[in-house]
């Protein structure tokens, strides 16, 4: 069972950490979509662009229903329905200024996704309700890991997919060292100086370092019913993409 979530320093209990998590993250909106580019050296666009590669065969499914889940000011969500034009694509987080963000995003559009606040432990959804499920750097920072897994299985389709996409360990122990460096010392100083928050800079490595690795989290999607999983990594093991499929009963 892949029981422990999230941890945030000075939090006590889950309720206490989503709590952390959400006031973090608006804290630092108005400066996220620049952090990410700047941070990743502008790599994380080709990271969701290779999600929406992998999934792409469900976005051209007719009437497919489509989630992003924590989907934060919306960038992975915007780019699975434009490659998914047929696709009912919706986005949830559960802070609030995140959200906002996303929808002046949207404002210009045709078609417009979707938006709804909510929590991805208790998530306002019927069961078996769609084809596709995304979760794109979000997955780390729940409260309960193997609740968010039984959560978003249970909203999925049978054979519906989950796809996560999240911050790994470089299986490389120099490159490791090297990464392991760089989140430490040079994340937080630049992240702490653009957003003016240091904290949630600083939250970010030490959330990575406490997340189960690549082969661990696979083997707890296959432990919470998800059939079919595999993972890829990207830029050398910096980050992992996991996909999964709903079957019938759990193993």
């Amino acid at each position: 069972m892949l029981g422990q979530g999230t941890t945030p320093a000075g939090t006590d209990n889950e309720r206490q950490a989503a709590a952390w998590v959400s006031g973090m993250f608006g804290q630092i909106v108005p400066r996220y979509d620049l952090l990410n580019h700047v941070l990743s050296m502008n790599i994380d666009r080709y990271w969701r662009a290779r999600t929406v590669a992998r999934v792409s065969h469900v976005l051209r499914k007719p009437g497919a229903r489509v989630l992003d889940v924590c989907c934060g000011t919306g960038d992975l969500m915007l780019a699975l329905q434009a490659h998914g034009r047929s696709a009912a694509v919706y986005g949830s987080d559960f802070c609030h200024p995140m959200l906002v963000a996303a929808r002046r995003k949207t404002e210009h559009r045709h078609t417009r996704p979707s938006l709804f606040e909510a929590d991805a432990l208790e998530l306002p959804l019927a069961g078996a309700s769609f084809d596709l499920i995304t979760v794109a750097f979000g997955f780390r920072n729940l409260a309960n890991y193997q609740r968010g897994l039984d959560e978003l299985r249970r909203i999925l389709r049978p054979a519906g997919l989950l796809a996560i996409l999240e911050f790994s360990t470089p299986p490389n122990a120099l490159l490791s060292q090297l990464y392991g460096f760089y989140s430490r010392t040079i994340l937080p100083t630049i992240g702490g100086l653009l957003s003016g928050s240091k904290d949630a800079y600083s939250y970010l490595p030490e959330s990575v370092r406490k997340f189960p690795d690549a082969e661990k989290l696979a083997d707890h999607m296959r432990g919470a019913g998800f059939g079919n999983v595999r993972f890829e990594r990207m830029t050398a093991g910096i980050v992992a993409l996991h996909l999964g499929e709903r079957t019938g009963e759990r193993f």
